[in-house]
């Protein structure tokens, strides 16, 4: 894939983690910076979506929600309707272990023809770590003005791509949103 840009999604309203889940400390690091991290060696072109001035410390660009309250969609609305680039790699801001070899793979193995690739294990669907076209505008628009905002139902209206992984490559993909779920993660790691 010629151009990419990599989008991370910084929104909701984090009722279970109690704060901006972005910037959330894991290893002395908020998770926004894990995830950067993992983005840099596959594209320099990143940029945030967030409604809030609690990422203006980070040298990308930012960008608000075109459509308030409507949950990943809209997120990914504004992705599309902002991006320059036909495809893009879309991350949710709480899944600190992403690895860059993980994002390596699923750009690899993305089929053009496929409007929509993510990540799945057989007991879950990763629907925010994933590469989304241009094309998909007008059936999220469409979604958004019916308030059909759950992401399973939305896949599974447009041509997707689904890269199998093991249930064991799942730990780099998991997403944090609580504090117990940080409380277990650090108990693994250490």
């Amino acid at each position: 894939m010629k151009t990419l840009t990599a989008f991370i999604l910084c929104g909701g309203k984090s009722s279970r983690m109690k704060s901006e889940k972005g910037l959330v400390l894991f290893q002395e690091k908020p998770f926004i910076e894990h995830i950067i991290q993992a983005i840099l060696p596959v594209t320099k072109n990143i940029q945030l979506i967030t409604n809030t001035n609690d990422y203006d410390y980070l040298p990308y660009q930012k960008t608000a929600d075109i459509v308030k309250d409507k949950g990943p969609l809209g997120g990914i609305y504004t992705v599309l309707e902002n991006s320059e680039t036909e495809f893009n790699l879309i991350l949710s801001c709480d899944i600190p272990l992403i690895s860059s070899e993980l994002l390596t793979e699923l750009i690899s193995k993305h089929n053009q023809e496929a409007q929509i690739t993510i990540f799945a294990t057989e007991s879950r669907i990763h629907p925010l770590i994933g590469i989304y076209s241009k094309k998909i505008i007008p059936l999220i628009k469409e979604a958004i003005d019916n308030n059909e905002l759950k992401m399973m139902d939305f896949l599974s209206k447009v041509p997707h791509q689904i890269i199998k992984i093991d249930e064991s490559e799942n730990f780099p993909l998991t997403n944090i949103n609580s504090a117990d779920e940080l409380n277990d993660l650090n108990i693994n790691l250490s």
